[in-house]
């Protein structure tokens, strides 16, 4: 299945981001408009020799594999890599008082970089869908705050939001705080975590406890057993082998009918 490399020049991050494309098995003989799913931290999706630590997603895999059975459509799937030294910076909207590289946090110009930038460039060069149900976005760790906080300031542009492990004390959990305010939330959501994703028992019971308040905000929204799933998976860690052991059921819960 083929890959696409590009580098987008950002005005709102002032630099050039790479991003993968992911095109699903026959796409071109189909000569239709695809779904489209974006997702942060763009080097640890497809391909060990960037990943960290050489484990991936295994995006491909599990996307070609749901496609093939008829588990999920067609979709195309574009990874966002982060920005090294900056990663924290641009994916957090506040500072992170346990990482010091998260000062001055560039987390509102991300989600302008890729609503502005990132979508509508996909929308001019590939057969991707446009609107919100046609339109996911996730990531792990600071990649799901980065996600969440998409979805939370920009309501309506993403349909489906897949957030592993998401780094929500941050800020003195600031997004569950501007979480319970929106009004408009994806049309589907996924939130996952594992119970051992630290090495402190206190902050491993804390991860798992903002989760679960994440989801009876959205549970408090309107979003039912059809459009929320939330996932408590015993002994997960915080890594790329976790977050795909995980991917298959996420992909099939956002995309499945």
């Amino acid at each position: 299945m083929p890959f696409h490399t590009h580098h987008i020049s950002s005005l709102y991050l002032g630099v050039d981001r790479r991003i993968t494309v992911w095109l699903p098995p026959g796409w071109r003989a189909r000569r239709r408009r695809y779904p489209v799913l974006y997702l942060n931290d763009g080097q640890n999706l497809f391909d060990p020799a960037r990943a960290f630590a050489g484990q991936t997603w295994h995006v491909r895999e599990t996307a070609a594999w749901l496609i093939r059975h008829k588990r999920i459509p067609p979709l195309v799937i574009v990874g966002i890599d982060h920005g090294g030294a900056r990663r924290g910076r641009e994916y957090l909207p506040v500072e992170d008082d346990r990482n010091p590289g998260a000062r001055h946090p560039l987390g509102r110009e991300y989600v302008e970089f890729v609503t502005h930038e990132v979508l509508p460039f996909m929308l001019r060069e590939y057969p991707v869908d446009a609107g919100p149900s046609n339109t996911g976005f996730g990531g792990s760790s600071y990649g799901a705050v980065a996600a969440l906080h998409a979805a939370i300031v920009r309501p309506g542009v993403f349909g489906r939001l897949l957030l592993e492990s998401p780094s929500l004390y941050v800020g003195g959990e600031h997004l569950l705080r501007r979480a319970r305010s929106v009004r408009r939330w994806p049309f589907r959501a996924y939130l996952g975590v594992g119970t051992a994703e630290t090495s402190r028992a206190d902050r491993n019971e804390e991860t798992v406890d903002n989760v679960r308040k994440l989801g009876a905000i959205l549970r408090r929204a309107g979003l039912g057993t059809r459009r929320l799933r939330v996932v408590v998976e015993p002994g997960g860690t915080h890594s790329e082998g976790a977050w795909a052991r995980r991917l298959p059921q996420a992909l099939e819960f956002l995309y499945g009918v």
